[in-house]
């Protein structure tokens, strides 16, 4: 029962790549993020199987969440390309320059900057996770193991949030493997 028309957004989320290397508002950011990651979120949560509607509200924030933690893990790396995914006018009322941030200057108005991306990214994960009923833990595992992952990246960026100018952070694989097991241990039942 996949929608042709989701993977239709997908395909307008890549293309949006090759269209756009700034976004002027979180708006214009969010279709990205929904295209690129929810929609890919609601097809696994249909390929898994669900018995909650919201299931798939759950699905769509995730994929959310998972899109931001990889766009703030990336500014430094898009930077060098000469792309920033965070809203132009929230580097404008930062006072943060597009020029500071190609050349990866790491200031306060940036730390802060990136902290408010990243409680951004924290509000998507815990409206998603309020949306999951506890009926689709077992079949919405793969996401859940996900979502330890990303998050905890996440937090290790909030530590440090202007390495990222620099640095592509990273969790050791044997991080990831804890936080699977963890995650897999709490939400299997």
């Amino acid at each position: 029962d996949l929608q042709e028309a989701h993977f239709i957004e997908i395909i307008d989320g890549m293309e949006m790549d090759t269209q756009y290397n700034r976004y002027a508002e979180f708006k214009q950011l969010q279709l990205y993020c929904y295209r690129v990651a929810s929609v890919v979120g609601i097809l696994s949560a249909h390929i898994f199987g669900y018995t909650d509607r919201n299931t798939l509200k759950y699905a769509h924030d995730l994929g959310i969440a998972f899109q931001l933690t990889n766009i703030i893990r990336d500014v430094g790396e898009d930077a060098r390309r000469g792309r920033i995914y965070l809203p132009l006018d929230e580097l404008a009322q930062a006072n943060v320059s597009e020029e500071s941030l190609l050349r990866g200057h790491a200031s306060a108005p940036v730390a802060i900057l990136l902290q408010k991306q990243i409680d951004r990214a924290e509000h998507y994960y815990n409206k998603a996770l309020s949306q999951l009923s506890k009926a689709d833990y077992k079949s919405q595992l793969p996401g859940l193991i996900m979502a330890a992952i990303y998050r905890t990246l996440l937090r290790e960026i909030r530590e440090a949030p202007s390495l990222v100018l620099t640095h592509k952070i990273a969790l050791p694989p044997f991080r990831k493997l804890t936080l699977a097991l963890g995650a897999w241990l709490k939400y299997r039942r």
